[in-house]
């Protein structure tokens, strides 16, 4: 077991000998056999438990035992306890994604502050098959077919070439004590519905089913290597990014069929469903102004792109009094402000990223406010009043760009619809002597 334990991770470079490895160990077998094969390798490791607090007593059990292992092995021990009930709840998880997040947030977070390369799971062949087949359940897509991977970014997992029996075997000879979960035995929880009647089954079907299953997951993420290839390259034809916004090309996206999937593997890294992507796909040809929302993103099905942006918090009432002092403000816009006396030298700059207003014109302190129904301003090189309702539309704004739109005020009256239109009442003439100059700048400038 040890000497195929190092091949493992030799022939999938899963870390170099001189790294520092967090081991996460819940007190199971599994866990408890994946310590004791890095202790016997000669590993530079640390310890990392967390108690979730779901089985009272048995929880607490489990981290004194975890944190005896960690001195018997003269290992850091590192743990954390969590409500994850109280989580899941705030949260809107299922305990199990709850519990998931909570412990590799937590891992993330040691594996920093402490200087480990690697965080490593206990994973094997046996939980290998049950992901396949949640997985499936979950309809996760081709992705979802190639199972654990050996390592992933911080990740590892250095038992995938075990089966449990193996793991059992060891844990005899080498007479490891271990913790059960009893919450292992209930049928509560899709993954022990698997292990307890679909896996045996299998067996009786065909007792090297491990093997098989194993080896055609390998070619299954070959596959999808090649699969993602092909739609990083539909991503590059039909997506582009502009303002912190993706943008899709819906004409372009018409192009692929069958469009339904394609537009799946284009939209799923923002948290979208496939079943959410059916209804997208059935709003193309509609009129524009279609919603839909993941737990972290929101999608706009605009006139001629699907666009995205990270789901926003509702948008707060926006008034900042601009003095006439201030050099520079950096929200909800970052503004730098400058007073110029006007020379013969003094070009009228013609970019929409400044603006050049008249100083006598305006009163301070000045304001930068949302936009309102009703609001209305003269437009650069017009003496009527426009609607900016009306400026939107003929803009084509879409519903993103006009929330993420903000008013420059002088009193009640608009001086400039920010980064897009000047008030031409505020505009430099042949009698202006002081200039406000107003530019929108980058964080980075």
């Amino acid at each position: 077991m040890l000497e195929a334990f190092k091949s493992y991770i030799q022939k999938n470079k899963l870390f170099n000998p001189t790294d520092k490895i967090l081991l996460t160990v819940s007190g199971g077998m599994d866990s408890v056999v994946m310590l004791e094969l890095f202790y016997q390798a000669g590993f530079n490791f640390g310890v990392a438990h967390v108690n979730f607090k779901l089985r009272a007593e048995e929880s607490d059990g489990d981290e004194q035992f975890v944190e005896g292992l960690a001195k018997k092995y003269n290992a850091s021990f590192y743990v954390a306890s969590f409500d994850t009930e109280a989580y899941a709840k705030q949260k809107k998880l299922s305990t199990q994604m709850a519990a998931r997040e909570l412990r590799y947030q937590y891992f993330e977070e040691i594996r920093l502050v402490h200087i480990y390369q690697y965080i490593a799971t206990a994973h094997h062949k046996d939980d290998q098959v049950e992901t396949l087949f949640i997985n499936l359940l979950r309809g996760t897509g081709i992705s979802g077919l190639r199972g654990i991977l050996p390592k992933q970014n911080v990740l590892i997992r250095p038992l995938l070439f075990a089966k449990r029996e193996e793991i059992v075997k060891f844990q005899i000879e080498q007479k490891l004590p271990f913790r059960e979960d009893s919450s292992n035995a209930s049928d509560k929880y899709l993954r022990n519905k698997i292990r307890h009647k679909l896996m045996p089954t299998l067996e009786n079907l065909d007792e090297n089913y491990l093997e098989l299953l194993n080896a055609n997951m390998q070619r299954f993420g070959e596959s999808e290597q090649i699969y993602k290839q092909h739609i990083d390259l539909v991503r590059g034809e039909v997506q582009s990014k502009k303002s912190g916004m993706h943008y899709f090309s819906i004409e372009k996206l018409k192009k692929y069929s069958p469009l339904v999937t394609y537009l799946f593997e284009l939209l799923k890294s923002y948290g979208f469903l496939f079943s959410q992507t059916e209804d997208i796909v059935q709003t193309l040809n509609q009129e524009s102004g279609k919603l839909f929302f993941s737990e972290t993103h929101e999608l706009l099905k605009d006139r001629d792109y699907l666009i995205i942006r990270e789901k926003q918090d509702d948008q707060a009432e926006i008034k900042i009094e601009i003095e006439e002092s201030a050099g520079s403000i950096d929200s909800p816009v970052y503004l730098k402000f400058e007073k110029l006396k006007r020379n013969k030298n003094f070009a009228i700059p013609v970019k929409n990223t400044i603006a050049a207003l008249d100083y006598s014109k305006l009163k301070f302190p000045l304001i930068i406010r949302n936009w309102e129904e009703g609001d209305v301003f003269c437009p650069l090189g017009s003496k009527f009043k426009k609607k900016l309702s009306d400026f939107f539309i003929d803009r084509k704004f879409n519903l993103f760009e006009k929330e993420n739109t903000y008013l420059l005020c002088s009193g009640e009256k608009i001086v400039w619809v920010i980064g897009h239109q000047l008030d031409d009442r505020y505009k430099i003439t042949d009698n202006t002597q002081n200039v406000f100059l107003i530019e929108i700048l980058t964080e980075s400038e």
